[in-house]
């Protein structure tokens, strides 16, 4: 999508923002031109229709999940979509096993479910690369949408996202829970208050190793190209991204680390700590700059994106640093996955499940000033928040009761898609003499040296191993695009493979 094109879609859905509030469903041209249907008025009493795309991994939990909350609110998994039909049975069983009936259909292909209008909602947990497209999809046929993180593959189609959403009047719920959390609710709000002065630093951690017998965060080896499985409909699976041959490290779960379908670990578990970070700095959209750098470090194997990437935004008085690591790593500040702000009266180190306040000049917790917590629509605890939450707006349509609407995801998944691309702009370079471009800041020169220590930890040798130094990518807010640099412009779109194409305008 062109800086022009771009900049005239936003401007287009600043004027049609006030009509965005009317959450009426329309009749649309949509899905290939077939007519979309008609969202039904849900009542109180109605109940709510799920389709679930996407059913390996994170499709699981959705399942288990909807099946949990079967009685208490009336909701019904009606399908189960994947391209792999081998998953079909195991999550009949949890349905069966948890709500006490079999759902009516399973299908390989999302379209099926998008015709049928018995379907109230689609909860969407495939690869990345399909996330945006199921979602515009969806609202164009009438159904309310929770898409997991990252809301997108890439930054123009989440910008689509949002304006379809507002176009059909349809409720999108980002995947992320930790808006759900109470110490992060508590964290913000002391933000807020303006107790603790303004907020310097905003800092975010994923430092998330392998685990297990898949090691999904450790090497993933070489697979050799084959057939793909009789029982996969590969074709499906691709869906926008380019065709390309089959191996075992695309399906299931390691896709992650490939370029045409995910988005590093940035874009992977990093995106729930990242939106943390961005909503903590005072009306924080887009940064004026992004840079990053980093490395597939440590290993040597298939995957294409980086498992170590540091990523520094800036936000005017604010400062963004976040920490990709997927070798073990020691804690900071007692966290390995979590936010840490940097306030003038001291520092908050906070995660799902805890906080702590160490006033300035101090490496001894106190207690933090007391102010008002508002939860807004939460109802259960960890995870299933996200479900309820969702479940209860579409009901309400009170689209400000969403704990992470299209256009908080759009900001924050915009974040890992600068960040990749400033990544992929830029150069090998050795870790000594450290760049310019990174000393001059008294806290990326920290960040710099920490994450050096943690590489000569695992046995990478700083005399003979570089890294990736990423460009330094100015952002315009406005168009939404980078600024004199068309390549790095050009990795914030994809081409889509047709018929699976993500339009230009909603």
């Amino acid at each position: 999508m062109s800086r022009l094109s771009r900049r005239s879609l936003i401007g287009k859905s600043l004027l049609a923002a006030g009509a965005a509030t009317l959450l009426s469903a329309r009749k649309s041209k949509g899905l290939a031109g077939r007519q979309s249907a008609l969202g039904r008025v849900l009542g109180a009493n109605d109940r709510i229709r799920v389709a679930v795309a996407g059913i390996h991994n994170q499709g699981s939990a959705h399942i288990k999940y909807y099946s949990q909350l079967a009685k208490s609110h009336n909701v019904e998994i009606v399908y189960l979509v994947d391209p792999d039909s081998r998953l079909f049975e195991s999550r009949v069983k949890i349905v069966e096993d948890q709500a006490g009936y079999r759902p009516a259909k399973c299908v390989q292909d999302v379209r099926r479910a998008l015709d049928d209008r018995d379907v109230d909602a689609v909860s969407i947990a495939t690869p990345n690369h399909w996330h945006s497209l199921i979602t515009i999809w969806a609202c164009q046929a009438g159904k309310d949408v929770l898409v997991e993180k990252p809301m997108s593959h890439n930054m123009h189609e989440e910008r689509i996202v949002v304006e379809t959403a507002r176009k059909y009047g349809r409720v999108v719920r980002h995947g992320i829970q930790n808006r759900d959390s109470t110490p992060y609710n508590q964290m913000i709000a002391v933000v807020r208050s303006g107790k603790l002065g303004k907020l310097k630093v905003a800092r975010g951690l994923c430092y998330k190793p392998g685990w297990g017998e898949q090691n999904t965060r450790g090497s993933i080896g070489y697979a050799p190209y084959k057939q793909p499985p009789a029982e996969l409909d590969f074709d499906i699976w691709l869906g926008p991204a380019p065709t390309q041959p089959y191996h075992e490290n695309l399906v299931h779960y390691r896709w992650h680390w490939f370029w045409d379908f995910g988005n590093g670990d940035t874009g992977n578990q990093g995106i729930n700590e990242l939106d943390i970070v961005r909503w903590a700095i005072p009306n924080a959209t887009l940064p004026t700059s992004v840079i990053s750098f980093g490395g597939r470090l440590g290993y040597q194997d298939q995957g294409e994106t980086p498992s170590t990437l540091v990523t520094i935004a800036d936000y005017g008085e604010t400062k963004l640093i976040f920490e990709t690591r997927g070798l073990k790593s020691d804690p900071y500040f007692d966290l390995q996955i979590g936010v840490i702000l940097h306030l003038d009266g001291g520092t908050i180190a906070c995660d799902f499940e805890k906080i702590c306040f160490y006033p300035k000049g101090s490496s001894e917790t106190a207690p933090l000033p007391e102010v008002p917590v508002e939860m807004g629509s939460v109802e259960g605890e960890g995870e299933i928040r996200k479900f309820t939450n969702f479940l209860a707006v579409m009901r309400s349509r009170r689209i400000t009761d969403l704990r992470g609407d299209a256009l908080d995801a759009h900001y924050s998944c915009a974040l890992v898609h600068l960040a990749n691309a400033s990544f992929r702009r830029g150069s090998k370079i050795p870790f000594h003499p450290q760049p310019e471009e990174l000393t001059g800041d008294p806290d990326v020169k920290e960040v710099l040296d920490r994450t050096e220590q943690h590489l000569e930890q695992h046995g990478i040798s700083l005399e003979k191993d570089g890294y990736v130094l990423g460009r330094k990518l100015v952002v315009d807010a406005m168009s939404e695009a980078v600024v004199d640099d068309p390549q790095a412009d050009a990795l914030l779109t994809r081409h889509y493979r047709k018929p699976f194409v993500v339009p230009d305008e909603a």
